[in-house]
């Protein structure tokens, strides 16, 4: 019995994507509910899942190709091979393959995490040339994050195995003179990031005000409760829930700061939906926290995982990324010292966090050693007072500085 694959209802307001790439060819035995394809909307990539198991028959929408909803894309041939013990395409049949089963295991699950990866993912896991099955997954139902990767090389490189190096022909410079261009078409979702960027300074007064964070307080709590912390939450205390309530209690003082425009009107926001930012192969993208201020420490961190994680499989869904009051990106996770985030439209201001920089400052009269962060708030001058601004900034680093503050919300 054949099936035909289809393009899977698109999310609101999306009219079509884009199909970026396929995982299976014709012939191709596949699972249930296996990933096929990957379509790119504005916003985020989707997954195309089998419909049953059996051999994909005929691909008919090829690489490139803008689609929408409903769309054929291929024809499956339900059952048609499906069984788990069935020679890869290529490799000749053995009577003795029921007997060799134990040795084959590793290989069948391999083939089961490789069947998992993210586009971004697997191409790392072959450049490396790397055994999906051997990579611990952090990811929901297990699967292999980039950043999964990323330690298991580190780990590799540790224990004295190396991974393997890229081709020689893949990273020796052109000849001599040579001048090379390449023209690479933008993705759909790098497309709309530049449109929101370019929109965003042509409609708001945006303003940058600075200050410098000691966090020293901050890092002396997640190292005294780092180990009791995680033990009882499953999760790592980290830097971002500090800033998140103290940008919090900050909001509370500063309404104006959480608000938005919208035709002639300032729209102020009685909740506080929380975007934080998440750095994909893909572009930047923001999850938001809906209602952070109801959210312990534990809750933020949890949910800060869950977001990046999914965000760089793509994993993500339009409404989680839609509707935030007022966003934290952190530049300092890159190196960056300084910089002058921009507004994600319609809100009206963005947090900039940095990197942790030990420099000498002035404590008590004495010259002490302190971790230091410059942090940055963009605003709306439309809307937004520079007095307002620099208060913000201001409650931010008293909350950082002394964080008990947050208990009694000061």
């Amino acid at each position: 019995m054949t099936i035909e694959v289809k393009v899977p209802q698109l999310p609101e307001s999306v009219a079509d994507a884009t199909l970026v790439a396929w995982h299976k060819s014709p012939g191709d035995t596949v699972s249930r509910d296996e990933n096929l394809a990957d379509l790119e909307t504005d916003k985020v990539v989707l997954e195309v899942p089998a419909p049953a198991a059996g051999v994909l028959k005929e691909i008919r929408i090829t690489d490139g190709t803008t689609v929408t909803a409903g769309e054929i894309l291929a024809i499956l041939e339900e059952g048609a091979g499906a069984s788990a013990a069935g020679p890869e395409p290529g490799e000749p049949e053995s009577k003795a393959a029921p007997e060799a089963a134990p040795a084959e295991e590793p290989a069948e699950e391999s083939g089961k995490a490789a069947g998992r990866l993210s586009p971004s993912v697997r191409r790392l896991v072959e450049e490396h040339g790397l055994d999906p099955a051997e990579i611990p997954g952090s990811g929901r139902d297990g699967r292999i994050s980039k950043g999964d990767v990323m330690e298991y090389l580190e780990r590799q490189g540790e224990g004295g195995k190396a991974a393997p190096a890229a081709p020689a022909a893949a990273t020796a410079p052109a000849a001599r003179g040579a001048r090379e261009e390449r023209r690479v078409p933008m993705t759909r979702m790098r497309a709309r990031i530049a449109e929101r960027l370019v929109d965003a300074q042509a409609t708001a007064a945006m303003l940058t005000s600075f200050n410098e964070v000691d966090l020293g307080a901050v890092m002396d709590i997640r190292k005294r409760y780092r180990d009791s912390f995680e033990q009882k939450h499953g999760v790592k205390l980290g830097f971002m829930s500090f800033f998140v309530k103290a940008a919090i209690e900050a909001l509370r003082k500063f309404p104006v700061v959480n608000a938005s425009v919208e035709d002639g009107d300032i729209i102020y926001h009685d909740y506080y939906d929380i975007g934080v930012a998440v750095s994909t192969e893909r572009g930047l993208l923001v999850p938001v926290l809906r209602d952070a201020d109801l959210m312990g420490f534990a809750d933020i961190e949890r949910n800060i995982g869950d977001f990046a994680g999914r965000a760089r499989e793509g994993k993500i869904g339009v409404d989680e990324l839609t509707g935030g009051t007022f966003t934290i990106t952190n530049g300092g996770v890159f190196g960056s010292l300084m910089s002058t985030p921009i507004i994600n439209p319609p809100q009206s201001a963005i947090l900039g966090m940095h990197k942790i920089q030990e420099r000498p400052m002035v404590v008590n009269g004495e010259i002490k050693a302190r971790p230091m962060m410059y942090i940055a708030l963009t605003y709306d001058h439309r809307i937004i007072d520079g007095r307002e601004a620099v208060q913000t900034l201001v409650s931010i680093k008293e909350s950082l500085e002394d964080p008990a503050r947050l208990l009694i919300q000061l």
